[in-house]
């Protein structure tokens, strides 16, 4: 009976001291945008982000019809001709930050993140993404941008629209982590 109640406590020791921290409202935005053309840009802020502070492994997952756009027709031909999002309703990341410190976020720091979006049914590794973490308050912050290329995703623009959207994709992302 005693060395049931040790495991048990040991158990339960290890699955508190694994500290994650959580959002379901982070925020992330794209933007495909073409000088003397209409703005292609959109903004989606409820991504769920989890933080394992332990070992520094991320992954973010957002619907991607929760993505907006200032007009309506645009987004419409986002979910329906690019993302097609009824065939492939998510966007994920899967990572871990490179030297992640725990103990060193109370100032504001830069990391880079590696790993792996899926986006559309495709999967692309990122290296070296460049990602500011800070604590403040109880929170994790965390806020970091890349770019990625359409064709990446085997996202096809067809020719008609070709010089009105970039090929290439700028990526920000914001998140407020809590302790889980």
């Amino acid at each position: 009976m005693k060395y049931l109640l040790f495991c048990l406590a040991f158990v339960s020791l290890q699955m508190y001291s694994q500290d994650k921290y959580l959002t379901k409202t982070g925020t992330v935005n794209f933007e495909a945008s073409v000088p003397a053309f209409e703005e292609v840009k959109a903004s989606n802020n409820s991504v769920t982000a989890i933080l394992n502070t332990e070992n520094g492994n991320f992954a973010a997952l957002a619907l991607v019809k929760g993505f907006r756009f200032k007009n309506a027709l645009m987004e419409e031909h986002f979910n329906e001709n690019y993302a097609e999002s009824d065939s492939y309703p998510k966007a994920t990341f899967k990572g871990s930050i490179n030297d992640f410190d725990a103990d060193n976020i109370e100032k504001s720091k830069t990391y880079t993140i590696d790993g792996e979006l899926t986006f559309h049914g495709k999967t692309k590794k990122l290296k070296q993404v460049p990602v500011n973490l800070f604590y403040e308050n109880g929170h994790i912050k965390m806020a970091g941008e890349f770019e990625t290329i359409a064709s990446d995703f085997d996202i096809k623009i067809p020719k008609i629209v070709s010089n009105k959207i970039a090929e290439t994709i700028k990526v920000d992302f914001q998140f407020v982590l809590s302790k889980k």
